[in-house]
């Protein structure tokens, strides 16, 4: 599986393990894309650092799920930090 950094909000592919595990445990801040609360539910959405497309068309770096509420544990999948910013102001507006 692929692994990634930030430079922005730019993925950079990482290729050493411990490059990436020092980068992604000191980054915890960098990684959030965006988090809004919504009545009894939370919309996280951040970079996961892995691509979570397994090879299988272009890369899904970035999630969105939903935590509390009648929808917990939904969640979606962006290539891009702006996709993520997009799907994240989507599921907002459709809990509201």
């Amino acid at each position: 599986m692929k692994k990634y950094t930030l430079n922005g909000t730019q993925p950079i592919e990482e290729s050493d393990l411990i490059k990436w595990a020092n980068w992604f445990e000191t980054s915890d801040k960098a990684r959030i894309v965006a988090k809004t609360t919504v009545g009894g539910a939370e919309v996280s959405t951040a970079f996961l650092g892995l691509d979570r497309s397994y090879g299988e068309g272009h890369s899904l770096l970035f999630e969105t799920m939903i935590f509390g509420g009648d929808r917990d544990g939904e969640q979606w999948l962006y290539g891009t930090w702006k996709e993520a910013e997009i799907g994240h102001e989507r599921v907002v507006r459709e809990l509201t």
